[in-house]
């Protein structure tokens, strides 16, 4: 097996390096429900200004957020999410809905989101192309990166 100091090429660690942060998730939820002003995140996120700051920063750097001024004095901003940041959703959505089951039960939830149809929405992750919900079991990796197997880094 061939040695190797880097770790395996991967689009999951990419998108986590920008939103895997705790307050990084949490300013998309509260964007996402509408609460972009800056007070508004701070309390609602309960995390420090500075941090809260950076994180917001580096949100928009990324073209997750977009900053917009709603007064002129003093300055005051609101972020809204770009079109990145909407497709961040539904992982958000699959992320609470683990949480509720995993770590809540039914009678805990602190939120419930209701679809377009009037019922509560239960996040499913289908198969684009036959419409199946994906389960592990039915899953198979092909590392289109050279040198790289699905066990880790292949003799050169």
């Amino acid at each position: 097996m061939a040695a190797t100091k880097d770790p395996r090429p991967c689009s999951i660690a990419d998108a986590l390096a920008l939103v895997g942060e705790k307050y990084s998730l949490l300013v998309l939820r509260e964007v996402c429900l509408g609460n972009g002003r800056f007070d508004q995140l701070v309390r609602n996120i309960g995390a420090p200004r500075d941090i809260l700051a950076t994180r917001l920063r580096r949100l928009v750097d990324a073209g997750i957020l977009t900053k917009r001024a709603y007064s002129e004095r003093p300055q005051r901003f609101e972020y809204r999410p770009t079109r990145a940041g909407l497709e961040l959703e539904p992982v958000l959505m699959t992320l609470m809905a683990w949480g509720d089951r995993h770590l809540r039960g039914d009678d805990d939830r602190p939120m419930v989101i209701e679809h377009i149809c009037g019922n509560e929405l239960v996040p499913v992750v289908i198969c684009r192309a036959c419409g199946d919900p994906v389960r592990h079991e039915d899953l198979t990796a092909h590392p289109q990166v050279p040198g790289w197997s699905v066990a880790g880094p292949t003799a050169a």
